[in-house]
């Protein structure tokens, strides 16, 4: 395969409890090094702490207010905003707003059929305690 256009209408939506993802870019379409996912928080949602044990990650606020966290600490981000995760680094996102914020999550390389694997650690410490 020699690449493939994804128009916003004909990415894979998935809606989840916080928000939604659309996958721009994962192994499904062919893609071997780019995991690429246009990520909404719904206004007071959110990822918990979690993180890619064997990718690195950018986040790149598109709209809104992200309050981002690396390991232990906090930034407000927004538009034009970004933060480089290195692999097995725990992070979160969270909208602390009453609108919807998006961002642009890039992973590489893929792992797995999904393109990427999360690793939730949002209910151990020092992780709970964080917020």
């Amino acid at each position: 395969m020699s690449g493939q256009f994804v128009t916003a209408a004909d990415a894979q939506r998935e809606q989840l409890s916080w928000g939604s993802l659309g996958w721009m870019s994962r192994p499904a379409i062919g893609a071997k090094d780019l995991t690429v996912i246009e990520v909404t928080l719904d206004p007071d949602g959110g990822h918990n702490f979690h993180k890619h044990p064997d990718q690195e990650e950018v986040i790149y606020v598109i709209d809104g207010t992200v309050e981002q966290w690396l390991e232990q600490e906090k930034r407000i981000l927004r538009a034009g905003d970004a933060v480089f995760i290195p692999a097995d680094v725990v992070h979160a996102s969270f909208n602390s707003t009453n609108t919807v914020a998006k961002m642009l999550a890039i992973l590489s390389p893929c792992v797995g059929e999904g393109g990427y694997v999360s690793v939730e650690v949002g209910e151990q410490e020092p992780w709970k305690s964080l917020r």
